[in-house]
């Protein structure tokens, strides 16, 4: 039986069951060939993972244990091997439970389709034939042609205006009767983490008639300076974008993507206001220091450490995010000895960080926001509700809504930083639907549009596409928050307005900081039970209520000590009491009115601090509660304030008394849009 493996609708590699052995013919992208068969060994299989982040010898090699959950119909299944899946409708078994899920398509009892979807992509291994009866039928539909081959062109060293050199490859397409001297638009690709890893990921902008241009960032691999997160991005992109449009290959139009730091550079070169600049496929795009990381509300953001200690060499080293001991490290201080202590080693940029308590030139440098001096660029946006630089898109989403209509849209799902690859996140399960097959469909068709002039009717789709948890079901709107809905005030009022909180023992923020995802959902109803804890709980609901957007709360605050945090969580509490979080925000109060100078609180007085939180969409069922809680600490997530004038950084400490005002004129609030 014939296998075909499709990455965006390319087809790389042919697979054939020959009895006990499978063997593969994998796709040449440089010549366009499909090598002699070889058997699907563990080194050939890695090729694959590589592309589609999952083994399709392990799937090969339990195909028929699959399968027998399939023949049994059973709305849950559990293989030999401990994998498990549930049934979605009568077409597909979801994989539930693991970083990568595997969708199982079938048909008469036999599978005929493994559907694997990643943050900007999804591959499809399907038997020779059935290839209609999946997504590839949109790809068919939009890309009838036969693709272009890949030619490396080289490794070239763009100049930047203050003398430094960037690395840079490009890749050309190769197409047979095509005229020689064509020029072509560009996809770019900047990044901090080594312009030849997974490379191959970018080949179908090349075969899709594209040029793609990747490049080490300033300070890292092969490029020349100082490594200094986020400092010279815009500079650096707008040198670059100028440097694409004088290549004779290059018909001086360039689209950017990426995720996460790749998603940052887009928006700094954007800032810019480089006309060479056409489009942009922004994915969990990191924001400006105190809004997002790592300065997120004036606080330190602990969760980012593992990232910066994978960042510590001039090559990405992933394996330094892993350690056992992070709860030790994070009670280490001073913050800039961390690095010694635990890696043996200073991090530069970390501790110029540390050098810059307050919101100042250096920050306001890595801002691209407040940066900003381009006009509209066309942007497809792409986050999740647990995406930890979900404020960055939150960043972007405000600066484009008054963009001219058709110039910019946004997908938001249910995802973490990770992206659209699980349906159980920390064991809190998305719903069935939670994963998109199609999100490379429409980048792929937003370059072809706003870089090729083709009419594709992509702009004329909706702005907003979003996922409603507890409904777990898409929507769509032509604003962001959505249109109808209604501002609604809640008023807070608990048991108790007061709490003391002791910088000794702060309060958890549960995640796994091995992971290097902060904003994932957890239950959080033991952590609530803490005397540190206020709860504001509604009463049950009795019919569906929906919030969509995020949340803003007006807490007014009053405290023994001239400084503290606030974090804000927003969670959903079903009819057992268990309470899930939905999304979050913290604030210094000392930052309560500007990040540029401290303003630190005397007993007695009342100051409001207002916090805004990270997007959320989600239906609160009938019986189910909705809770605000407010805490002044956050382990994993926040280095604890001390209370005292040194912040979080300081070895004094003392316990504060903190109290969230709940009466007259001092009435604390949240802001949410209901629909």
């Amino acid at each position: 039986m014939q296998w075909n493996f499709y990455l965006s609708g390319i087809l790389y590699g042919r697979f054939y069951e020959e009895e006990q052995e499978v063997f593969v013919s994998r796709r040449d992208a440089m010549s366009g060939h499909f090598l002699p068969g070889e058997p699907l060994s563990g080194e050939v299989d890695e090729y694959f993972v590589q592309l589609c982040k999952r083994s399709l010898r392990e799937f090969f090699c339990n195909k028929e244990e699959y399968e027998k959950i399939i023949e049994k119909g059973a709305e849950h299944g559990v293989t030999a091997f401990g994998e498990e899946f549930t049934k979605r409708r009568a077409e597909a078994y979801i994989q539930r439970n693991c970083k990568a899920a595997k969708d199982l398509f079938y048909e008469d009892g036999k599978i005929y389709a493994l559907l694997m979807s990643a943050r900007d992509y999804t591959a499809v291994l399907v038997r020779d034939g059935y290839e209609d009866k999946t997504v590839l039928s949109k790809w068919k539909e939009m890309y009838p042609e036969e693709t272009a081959n890949v030619s490396f062109a080289g490794t070239f060293f763009v100049d930047t205006r203050d003398g430094e050199r960037l690395a840079t490859d490009v890749y050309l397409p190769e197409k047979e009767g095509e005229k020689a001297g064509k020029k072509i638009p560009a996809v770019l690709v900047r990044t901090p983490y080594g312009k030849k890893k997974g490379v191959e990921i970018y080949y179908r902008f090349v075969q899709r008639g594209y040029a793609l241009v990747v490049q080490d960032t300033r300070g890292r691999e092969e490029s020349t300076g100082k490594w200094q997160p986020n400092y010279y991005e815009v500079e650096d992109g707008d040198d670059t974008l100028n440097w694409i449009a004088g290549q004779e290959w290059s018909d001086g139009q360039v689209s950017m993507t990426g995720g996460s730091y790749l998603g940052y550079v887009q928006w700094a070169a954007a800032a810019s206001g480089n006309p060479h600049l056409k489009a942009m496929l922004s994915n969990v795009c990191a924001g400006s220091a105190f809004t997002d990381l790592p300065r997120r509300g004036g606080c330190f953001t602990s969760g980012m450490l593992a990232w910066a200690f994978a960042m510590s060499e001039k090559k990405f080293v992933p394996d330094r995010m892993i350690r056992d001991d992070w709860d030790r490290v994070l009670d280490m201080r001073p913050l800039e000895e961390i690095p010694k202590k635990a890696l043996g080693k200073e991090i530069p940029f970390l501790t110029e960080w540390l050098g810059h308590k307050d919101m100042d030139e250096m920050w306001r440098r890595t801002s691209w926001k407040e940066r900003y001096a381009g006009g509209p660029v066309p942007a497809l946006i792409l986050s999740g509700w647990f995406d930890d630089n979900g404020m960055g898109t939150t960043e972007a989403l405000d600066l484009v809504k008054d963009w001219p209509e058709g110039t910019w849209k946004t997908i938001l799902g249910p995802w973490k930083h990770g992206g659209n690859t699980e349906y159980d996140l920390h064991g809190i399960y998305m719903g069935e639907d939670a994963l998109r097959y199609d999100v490379d469909l429409q980048s792929m068709m937003w370059l072809d549009h706003f870089l090729k002039g083709i009419d594709n009717g992509i702009e004329r789709t909706p702005k907003v596409e979003y996922y409603t948890l507890g409904e777990n079901k898409w929507k769509t709107a032509d604003s962001w928050p959505p249109e109808n809905g209604k501002v609604t005030r809640i008023d807070l009022k608990g048991e108790r307005d007061s709490y003391i909180y002791d910088p000794d023992n702060p309060a958890t923020h549960i995640i796994d900081m091995s992971e290097n995802e902060i904003e994932v959902p957890e239950d959080y109803t033991q952590e609530e039970m803490r005397e540190d804890f206020l709860l504001f709980s509604s009463e049950p609901f009795e019919k569906p209520v929906t919030v969509t957007g995020d949340i803003v709360a007006h807490l007014f605050v009053s405290c023994d000590c001239p400084d503290t945090d606030l974090v804000l969580r927003m969670t959903d509490v079903d009819e057992n009491g268990k309470s899930v979080k939905l999304a979050d925000g913290v604030m210094g109060v000392k930052y309560r009115n500007g990040f540029g100078a401290p303003q630190y609180m005397e007993p007695g007085k009342v100051y409001e601090v207002t916090i805004r939180t990270t997007k959320i969409s989600n239906t609160f069922l009938p019986g189910h509660r909705m809770r605000f809680t407010v805490t002044s600490s956050a382990k994993n997530f926040i280095f604890p304030n001390s209370n005292t004038k040194g912040g979080f950084n300081s070895e004094e400490k003392q316990k504060a008394t903190v109290r969230i005002h709940q009466d007259g004129a001092y009435q604390s609030y949240v802001e949410v849009v209901m629909y």
